[in-house]
């Protein structure tokens, strides 16, 4: 009986990776190609960031993939002083959640926007970021 292959791409984003393994790991095959993107479920067409492989609307688990694109309007942020195990020397960073219309994206506001010109509304696209260690992360800049 041949072993059957685990797909560890996920261990590929972010800082500190806590898993090497999700349902979802195409998410990092569109990170490599410069794109973020999030589910949409196929029969309710409720999409999620960050992407899920179920839909918790109508149970569905036929999912397709949609790009994160455009603008969006920031609803919130804080920004972090303190940070949990493996993210220390990223401190201070700044997180946020953006408004796109019919999904919701969380992340961080990239370091090239000075603390003092966040603003609540203001427009906001992701760009996808590769860390020195080859990680992949996506942030928000201005649009």
């Amino acid at each position: 009986m041949a072993k059957k292959e685990i797909d560890v791409r996920f261990k590929k984003f972010g800082v500190v990776s806590f898993t090497a393994t999700t349902k979802v790991n195409d998410f990092i095959d569109y990170l490599e190609k410069g794109k973020v993107a999030g589910t949409v479920c196929k029969k309710c067409g409720k999409k999620f960031f960050p992407p899920r492989a179920d839909c918790y609307k109508c149970l569905s688990s036929d999912m397709d993939w949609f790009v994160v694109d455009g603008t969006g309007s920031l609803m919130t942020y804080s920004t972090l002083k303190y940070a949990p195990v493996g993210f220390e020397n990223e401190l201070p960073y700044t997180i946020a959640l953006v408004d796109f219309g019919e999904y919701k994206v969380f992340g961080r506001i990239s370091k090239e926007i000075p603390e003092d010109e966040i603003k609540i509304g203001m427009q906001l696209k992701p760009q996808v970021v590769t860390l020195p260690n080859g990680q992949l992360l996506y942030e928000f800049i201005k649009a």
